[in-house]
């Protein structure tokens, strides 16, 4: 059998919820309408197995945990390669509806560069009931978000395409938490690959939902387990990268470098000491600095 050209893998919350439940099948049945893409559930979590089975996907039970029963990010991505082969992979959250313009980029992307990220802002949509996926779906989707939903701002990033030769070895974060995926954006900056925003080309759809999976219904950066993946990236300032910070763009299949507007020319300057040298007193002080003049 040819490997796929991507690798789309998830560790999906418990399908108890029935508004959980819906928006995560939602997401996972539009994965496996792209084209040369295989899809990786992990978990054991209630309700998995069934629609890993239903649809045909792979699906890893065993993961090693957090103390608060999270899936381990490092065990994720390694479990995804060795399960599923394949050119690239995309780490998705389980509630992100794809199209087929995500495999569009990463061929443009990769037909260019052997090594790179590629990220980029959702739309913001009110999904309660399960999807009609029958022809033509993906247009009138596409259609109807755009006119209704809301583009969310570039803070918080809900997939990451990579190829294989990225991020072999990553710490053990803790997925559900905050802090990995700006670590994502750093972690390409300091290693020399570009960071590519590719909100122009791919339109990728969040359903809104709350948080009431989580201990104390509180959103994922006040977890306790927040703080443990800000301290395995290094430090807070390893977790202030966003889109704000990519360097490349991915505009009608061509790569660009990013425009420079004031909030990310405030950024750059900030983000330099960090990445250049290696200090990130020089950084926190620019950063309170922002605060003081009420940039921030």
């Amino acid at each position: 059998m040819t490997a796929p050209l991507i690798t789309v893998f998830s560790a999906p919350k418990p399908f108890t919820d029935p508004h959980i439940a819906t928006i995560q099948r939602n997401a996972i049945t539009s994965w496996t309408k792209l084209p040369d893409v295989a899809v990786v559930l992990l978990g054991d979590e209630p309700g998995l197995a069934e629609i890993a089975t239903e649809l045909g996907l792979i699906h890893i039970r065993e993961i090693p945990r957090s103390p608060s029963g999270a899936p381990r990010m490092d065990a994720m991505f390694r479990l995804a390669r060795e399960s599923s082969p394949s050119q690239m992979y995309a780490i998705v959250n389980a509630d992100i509806i794809l199209f087929d313009d995500l495999v569009t980029a990463a061929k443009n992307v990769s037909a260019k560069l052997e090594k790179f990220v590629v990220m980029g802002q959702r739309w913001d949509w009110e999904q309660t009931t399960l999807l009609d996926f029958s022809a033509g779906w993906q247009a009138s989707l596409r259609s109807k978000v755009k006119s209704q939903g809301e583009l969310h701002r570039p803070a918080g990033s809900d997939y990451f395409l990579f190829p294989l030769s990225t991020f072999v070895e990553i710490p053990p974060f803790i997925i559900g938490r905050a802090g990995w995926d700006n670590w994502m954006i750093y972690h390409a900056l300091k290693s020399g690959f570009p960071a590519i925003d590719a909100t122009a080309d791919v339109m990728i759809i969040h359903q809104n939902h709350n948080y009431s999976h989580l201990p104390g219904g509180q959103p994922h950066y006040k977890h306790p387990e927040t703080k443990t993946n800000i301290q395995l990236a290094g430090g807070r300032p390893m977790t202030r990268f966003t889109l704000l910070d990519t360097n490349k763009r991915l505009v009608g299949g061509k790569i660009l470098p990013q425009t420079l507007d004031f909030a990310r020319l405030w950024r750059k300057i900030e983000a330099w000491p960090l990445l250049a040298l290696g200090s990130t007193r020089l950084s926190n002080a620019i950063w309170r600095l922002q605060k003081i003049i009420g940039i921030r």
